[in-house]
């Protein structure tokens, strides 16, 4: 039958692209998301956004005491670089020899002080001598930073060392026995169902505060995430090398040797550096219960309101990530 005659047809129509039950899952959907939509608050964080935007434009004038999103920014501003120490909380402080870069900075105030004759308060001076390091904060984030990715380069190792065999005893065509791959996949998926969070506070219980708890968080989740992916991979390798080499009696060593891992290498590439990414961002998130990094640092300076020390911080972090994305995408494609 030719197209013209086809459409000539009585009975031939053109096919609605959605019908009733789509139209009615629609409605639903939508009206699930304008009940949730309240629960979360979404039309306050709109309007305070949308305040905040004309405000910093200057079309609308907020209190000094409303909440707003530029003001939080403007407390960021301006970062802080230095750092300022005085001299007689420095243990073993020598005059003569200083940090490059440092100068000794004296500053006079008055205080208040209870006169032992009156028993009254009086104001004396007061002078205080401070060691001031033009970029010494700066150089405190750099070492957080180099922390932080010491952190997560262990972690993904770890990630790897441990997933690369649970993915060899998940896999079906790796592991003909059902109980070992069922147990495989249990351990993989309990790693990858913890949030690193989570594993890092208990961690944090077990070793301290520090990097050990920042980087075993890291690689528990990470090799759970890699034991799936790994597996997967090794699944859908494609079977007619696997089939050759077992015709001619290879183990099951030399089939995933010389059948399966050339397949599945560039794979296992993507999913390494797709990990040390992620570990890099967690790195800092873990670090706020005391898993080490800059994270730790982060924490203790929005304690304490230093504001302009968090802007540095946040600062650095943004050019870590954004030094590591070039750095990936270089990766991949030289490998993938």
């Amino acid at each position: 039958m030719t197209i013209s005659a086809a459409l000539h047809r009585r009975d031939w129509t053109f096919p609605q692209p959605f019908g009733p039950r789509a139209v009615l899952v629609v409605v639903i959907a939508l009206a699930v998301l304008w009940y949730s939509a309240q629960r979360v608050e979404l039309g306050r964080m709109l309007a305070q956004t949308g305040a905040a935007t004309l405000s910093t434009l200057g079309l609308v004038e907020t209190p000094a005491d409303a909440p707003s999103l530029g003001r939080v920014i403007g407390q960021l501003v301006p970062i802080q670089l230095s750092d300022r120490q005085e001299i007689g909380r420095i243990d073993g402080f020598d005059p003569a020899h200083l940090p490059p870069l440092a100068f000794l900075e004296t500053v006079k105030t008055q205080e208040q002080a209870l006169d032992p004759a009156t028993l009254k308060p009086v104001s004396r001076p007061v002078s205080r001598t401070y060691l001031v390091q033009p970029l010494g904060y700066a150089g405190h984030v750099l070492v957080k930073i180099v922390e932080t990715l010491e952190i997560a380069l262990w972690g993904t190792l770890i990630a790897v060392l441990l997933g690369l065999p649970l993915a060899l005893l998940g896999a079906r065509n790796m592991m003909p026995s059902a109980p070992v791959r069922f147990a495989a996949h249990a351990l993989v998926g309990f790693m990858r169902a913890v949030p690193e969070l989570i594993s890092a506070l208990f961690l944090v219980i077990a070793y301290g505060f520090g990097p050990i708890a920042g980087f075993l968080a890291l690689g528990l989740h990470g090799a759970g995430v890699l034991g799936k992916f790994f597996a997967d991979d090794m699944e859908h390798a494609d079977p007619r090398p696997q089939e050759a080499l077992a015709a001619i009696g290879a183990n099951r060593l030399a089939i995933w040797r010389l059948a399966i891992l050339p397949q599945v290498m560039p794979g296992f590439i993507g999913s390494t550096l797709y990990i040390l990414d992620r570990n890099v961002r967690m790195a800092t998130v873990i670090g706020l219960v005391g898993a080490g990094g800059v994270g730790q640092e982060l924490k203790g300076r929005y304690d304490m309101y230093d504001y302009g020390h968090v802007g540095t911080i946040l600062l650095a972090i943004f050019l870590v990530v954004l030094a590591l994305d070039q750095l990936s995408a270089r990766l991949r494609r030289r490998f993938l």
